[in-house]
Formats: structure tokens, sequence, C-alpha cells
């Protein structure tokens, strides 16, 4: 790994900065050099940092060698791509703010594969799990590879439904490789590292927060050509993810439900604000 790509590797591990800082940064010196040798209270005033958040960066920066932190990675097969990296996906690059760095478990060759995202509700009805278990094989069949953020209900299904079909499965995550959210789809997530692929833009401990989760719906969107939404309220992370999707100009499709059932209030409103109907997956694989 080259130098300046080692440098943004251990800068986005530490604590205390986000995407605009690191943008900063490398106007500031596109090699990331000087940012190791400037002293803590020259943050808040080059950065637009907080002074809580510079001494948060400063320490963690300074709390171990660039050479240590890729060793731990490297021990726990935990595989990096900057976005200066080649092997980065190509579609993901293309969206407003792409994360700097990506960290991987399993198979990363999956990212090179054709990805379609399918995520819906927490809570799916009877009818969800159904229209989920009859669009997700002949996707499969036809060499789609299934993304979703791992989440319970609808996500947790897909990964598992695309598993039973022997086919391929991403899951984005909104915590570190390391720190799955939610713990009860722990053992799911441990299959997933060694036959699928875990992505998250958070360094491998980080714990899962809040605001990581609409950060972690436009990745699951950004690697894929389109997005379905399977089952969302009418205030829905699933919402997030089609509205992130339409920016970056991808397709978005849905799944309709009773005018009665809340979980279908969502997808019908997108359905009526453009979003194709989907009825079979062939309505999808004939889109894109």
């Amino acid at each position: 790994m080259e130098e300046m790509k080692k440098r943004l590797v251990h800068i986005h591990s530490a604590r205390g900065i986000g995407w605009k800082s690191i943008y900063r940064f490398i106007h500031f010196d596109s090699t990331l050099q000087s940012i190791f040798t400037l002293k803590e209270h020259q943050f808040p005033a080059l950065f637009q940092m907080t002074e809580k958040n510079s001494k948060l960066f400063y320490a963690d920066l300074h709390s171990t060698s660039t050479d240590a932190l890729l060793d731990q990675f490297h021990k726990e097969q935990v595989h990096l791509l900057t976005i200066f990296d080649n092997e980065y996906p190509a579609c993901l690059s293309k969206i407003y703010d792409p994360p700097w760095v990506l960290y991987l478990k399993g198979k990363k060759s999956l990212l090179k594969s054709n990805c379609i995202s399918v995520v819906g509700t927490r809570n799916p009805s009877p009818y969800g799990i159904d229209a989920i278990k009859t669009i997700i094989p002949p996707l499969i069949k036809n060499n789609w590879t299934i993304v979703s953020g791992l989440a319970l209900g609808i996500d947790a299904e897909a990964h598992k439904i695309s598993i039973k079909e022997k086919g391929n499965t991403i899951a984005v995550l909104g915590s570190g490789v390391h720190q799955i959210y939610p713990t009860s789809n722990q053992s799911l997530a441990s299959e997933m590292a060694i036959s699928q692929l875990l992505l998250s833009e958070f360094p491998p401990y980080r714990k899962a927060e809040k605001w990581h989760f609409p950060l972690r719906n436009r990745i699951i969107s950004g690697i894929s050509k389109g997005t379905v939404i399977i089952e969302a309220k009418e205030r829905s992370g699933s919402l997030i993810t089609a509205e992130q999707a339409l920016e970056q100009g991808r397709d978005v499709f849905a799944v309709p439900g009773s005018i009665f059932e809340p979980r279908s209030q969502g997808t019908n409103r997108l359905i009526q604000q453009g979003a194709k109907l989907v009825l079979t997956a062939e309505d999808i694989i004939e889109e894109i």
C-alpha cells in the first residue's frame, strides 16, 4: 500500500473526525504527511474542528504507529480499500460523498459483481416475507448479488434467503465488522464473514451509533444498480435508502401492499411518486 493510502487509513481509524474533516485534510496536504506533525491546538483553526474532537483525534492519531495498525488489520483478516485504490467500486466512487476507506471481511471479489439492494421493515408481515421469498431466488439465478444492511426483519431475511439459494450477498454495516449490530444477527454475520462479505466504512471495533445508519444506507444504494423496498412505513430508514438511491441516479423499485397496512404505506407512496411497481422479479430484471 502506498504511503499516502497508509496515512489515510491511519487517520480514518481515529475518533473525532468525519468525512468533511478528511476532505479538508487532503486539501490542506494531499500527501497527508503534515497532519501527523501538527499540534493539537492547530486543528480547530485549520480544519473547523471542536476542541473536544481535536483532542480525541490527536490522541488516537498518536496512540499507535501506522504500520502497527495495518498489521493488526492484516492479522484479523480485515481487508482495506481506499477511494484511491483501483479495486474501489466504481459505482460507489461516483456518489456525492463516497467513503474514504472500506473495511471488508470475507469475499471482497463480490464488490466486482452486479449488485442490487433489497431492504425493508424490521418487523415484516407474512406478506413481506412471502414477497422476499418470491423475488430474491430469480435474482440469484440471474447472477445478482443481494445487498442489504444486516438489520432485523427484511434485511436479515434477504441475506438468509440468498445463502439458502446458494447465491451471493453483501451486508453493509452501521458498525465495525467486529462489533456486529444487532447482536442477534451475530451468527449470520459470522457465516457471511467467511462465505459472503461484510462491508463497513467504520473501523472494525467501532460500535454502532444512531447516526451511522443513514451513512450506511448511502453505501447500500451506492454499490447497487437498483434498490428494492419491501414493506416500509411512511417514516422509515428504508425510505432514506430509496431517497439516496434516487439522488445517486439509481433505479428504485417497490412492492405494493394493502392500503390498510401501515408497513405498506411507505412503499405505496414511493410507487405513487414514480418508483417502479414490482410484482415479480422479472419486473426488476427487465428494467436493469
